[in-house]
């Protein structure tokens, strides 16, 4: 109850009359509070305009070494004490009196005191504000004072306009203030209990409601859950049933409404429809499908009765609706459990209406939100990749012996016999082309004992576009051999196969061919001497197939002799009689097989001479070039010179008459000029400037046999000093005439010469 300002009451009461009645506000100046005036003087004829108010009636000093008023110091700091006022209830046999609780408010900015009254729950009064802030005078005869701070203490009664209030306690700030200003505090009360509130307690204990409502909260959990999803990746195996597969889902847990929806992901191509939803968004029950439920069965209220509610009014019927009875007791309430966000979690399954769901993974969400709400941290995810099918291996009836294994085997793979698909991927790549025939030549002999075919020389050619071998047979003067194809083109089987059987037959691999080494080619053994030029360069560029043609597994058998070292250096320097530190390739080759005791393959030893032979002799001159040119141009018969130069015309823009060197080496390939790299390369080099440009119309008609001839070379006679065998119609099978041996010791050893 708020009592209203009493007459006869004002803040200057003690001050001279000559100085009341001033028209007068609060205002700030220098962010400090003032009382202010208006602009012109007021009724008593000073002015008042940021002029500092000083109050007289405070009873606390202020803050030691300063000037400004006692309010600055103490703003909004207030004293806080706790009070009770015994109320008496006259004619009233329940009860004789009742307890009030207060809180009394003391603002020591201007003394002014507050006295509110906590609301308590069906208390029946007007609580609130008791008395509203103001100064309030000390009771008669003292009503001309004011309380102070100093009237306050714990355990005391104090009177306010005729109300008497006892004080039994306060806050720590305000003990701590009371102290500070040298009053004695006193030892805290005890605060009765109200009997009224009591006899309430009991009453209300014992009670049952009549209309047994139960109260849903889901407002709070919609305002602080809302748009906050849990992701789970889920999977419905039904690989078990008939026609039933694996099924990917993605389940969403609303955090706002404990509610579920499910949806299905369906793969490309997987000819199933297209369904926006597996389950519907709604409240799953853990152990569905129960049964089906009557109509108003699972309800949060069970009803017992309905009925209309009729009052007469005067002479009108008036029809405020229907109403209905409630059991209390539940009784034939039926329960069901659902899912919440505690029954989810990565590993585990769920009834999904008779469906086994497994739970497999989580998003990042999710994953947070169970740490910080169960300190889940470690979450492992379960793949829903299926299991791989078992291979199942397929028989095939064995070989018949008509036509070819692959045919055989096309004719048991299906209804419609096939023919069998070569790679065609790999026939492309190793093609022949150019001046590149992705052919590996060998030169070899016939292991025989009988001593008339022990002199029979062959050529053994692998196609690395179908892993096919000939063998050919060059003709030889008064050998009794007529020489030729010995073998036609065809794939050749390992020995020691069966030849009735279901497996695919393996076939010699380029990989199995190298200088030294025997080859069986249906029951003919050849050992294979020498290769031409191609065939060794193509082997050490893919020395990861050819380990033979490696360099560095080679060196790495001779280190292994690097404690013999000072050894092999006196056996080298010994047969280097001249000291002309290079050794013929024959020399070399049998110092190579004494010192590792032949242990080094007769492949090794030709890649080790090839990278330590002496260079060749200078580029031959370019009449020499070019007649080597045009004998090769003239057996494949080449004459489109025109059509080049007209190509290089149309690249040359500029009209410059001169094209940049790659791009002529670009078009001469493009073209398959039937030109070798080495000797291509050495042309170019003849004809370019001193900018790496080549004149084409010069180039293109030094190469045009029919315009400009040159004289046919003669062939060149065999050494048979170089060469211990001289083969006809082949090239020698020794790779290098010369070996630097003391470089090949440098990077061995590190020996130098002395």
């Amino acid at each position: 109850m708020a009592l209203p300002v009493l007459p006869g009451h004002n803040f200057n009461r003690n001050v001279g009359k000559e100085k009341f009645h001033k028209s007068q506000h609060w205002g700030f100046c220098n962010n400090v509070r003032m009382l202010v005036s208006d602009d012109k003087p007021g009724i008593g004829g000073e002015p008042l305009l940021g002029q500092k108010v000083k109050s007289k009636y405070s009873a606390y000093p202020k803050g030691e070494g300063s000037d400004a008023p006692s309010w600055v110091a103490f703003d909004k700091q207030v004293l806080r004490f706790d009070a009770y006022w015994e109320n008496e209830v006259p004619g009233y046999c329940c009860e004789n009196y009742r307890i009030r609780y207060y809180k009394i408010y003391f603002y020591l900015e201007d003394d002014t005191v507050q006295v509110n009254e906590p609301a308590v729950k069906n208390s029946g009064l007007l609580q609130g504000v008791f008395i509203r802030r103001h100064r309030i005078p000390l009771p008669p005869p003292d009503d001309e004072q004011f309380y102070t701070v100093y009237h306050f203490n714990i355990n005391i009664d104090i009177v306010f306009y005729g109300w008497k209030f006892k004080i039994y306690d306060c806050d720590a700030f305000t003990g701590n203030f009371l102290k500070k200003i040298g009053i004695k505090l006193n030892p805290p009360g005890q605060c009765p209990e109200d009997p009224y509130i009591q006899t309430r307690k009991k009453t209300v204990e014992c009670m049952e409601p009549l209309r047994p409502y139960e109260s849903f909260d889901t407002l709070r959990q919609f305002l602080l859950n809302d748009k906050k999803v849990l992701r789970f990746f889920c999977l419905w195996d039904d690989s078990g049933s008939l026609f039933g597969d694996r099924r990917e889902l993605v389940l969403h847990y609303f955090l706002s409404d404990d509610t579920i929806e499910i949806k299905e992901v369906l793969p490309h191509n997987s000819g199933r429809d297209a369904m926006s939803l597996f389950l519907r968004r709604g409240k799953l029950p853990k152990y569905g499908p129960p049964g089906v439920y009557q109509p108003g069965q699972i309800t949060d209220r069970t009803v017992l009765n309905v009925y209309d509610r009729l009052s007469e009014i005067g002479s009108v019927l008036d029809n405020r609706g229907a109403s209905y009875m409630l059991d209390k007791y539940q009784m034939g309430k039926s329960d069901q459990e659902f899912y919440k966000d505690s029954d989810l979690s990565v590993g585990a399954s769920i009834n999904v209406w008779g469906r086994k769901v497994l739970l497999c993974d989580c998003d990042e969400f999710t994953k947070l939100y169970y740490k910080t709400k169960y300190g889940i941290e470690n979450i492992t995810s379960i793949s829903c990749e299926p299991p791989p099918v078992p291979k199942i291996e397929r028989k095939y009836p064995p070989y018949t012996g008509f036509g070819s294994e692959e045919d055989s085997l096309r004719s048991c793979i299906g209804l419609m016999s096939t023919p069998h698909q070569k790679n065609l991927k790999k026939s492309l790549e190793q093609d022949s082309y150019g001046n590149i025939s992705n052919k590996l030549r060998f030169f070899a002999k016939l292991v025989t004992e009988k001593s008339l075919e022990k002199d029979r020389t062959f050529v053994i050619t692998y196609f690395l576009d179908d892993d096919t071998i000939s063998v050919f047979e060059p003709v030889g003067r008064n050998s009794g051999f007529t020489g030729g194809l010995f073998l036609k083109r065809s794939r050749v089987k390992k020995p020691g196969q069966e030849v009735f059987k279901s497996e695919p037959s393996k076939y010699i691999k380029s990989e199995e061919l190298y200088i030294g080494t025997t080859v069986n080619v249906n029951g003919y053994l050849f050992m294979l001497l020498s290769a031409d030029e191609y065939t060794l360069t193509y082997m050490e560029k893919h020395s990861d197939r050819f380990p033979f043609s490696n360099l560095e597994f080679a060196l790495q058998k001779l280190k292994e002799l690097e404690p013999r070292s000072k050894e092999i250096k006196q056996i080298f320097a010994a047969a280097d009689s001249e000291h002309t530190k290079i050794l013929d390739f024959s020399t070399f080759r049998e110092l190579l097989l004494d010192m590792t005791v032949k242990k080094i393959s007769e492949q090794e030893i030709i890649t080790i001479s090839r990278h330590y032979r002496v260079p060749d002799d200078p580029c031959p001159d370019v009449s020499v070039l070019m007649a080597n040119a045009h004998e090769q141009l003239k057996k494949n018969n080449y004459e489109n010179f025109d059509i080049l130069v007209l190509r290089c015309v149309y690249d040359d823009r500029e009209q410059k008459h001169v094209l940049p060197t790659k791009d002529i080496k670009r078009l001469c390939k493009s073209s398959r000029l039937p030109l070798n790299e080495d000797l291509l390369e050495s042309l170019l080099s003849e004809f370019e400037n001193s900018d790496k440009q080549i004149d084409y119309e010069s180039f293109f008609s030094a190469l045009n046999w029919r315009l400009n001839p040159m004289p046919v070379l003669g062939a060149q006679p065999y050494l048979k000093e170089v060469c211990e065998d001289v083969w006809l119609g082949m090239p020698s099978p020794i790779p290098a005439k010369c070996i630097q041996y003391l470089n090949l010791l440098k990077d061995l050893y590190g020996l130098e010469e002395e």
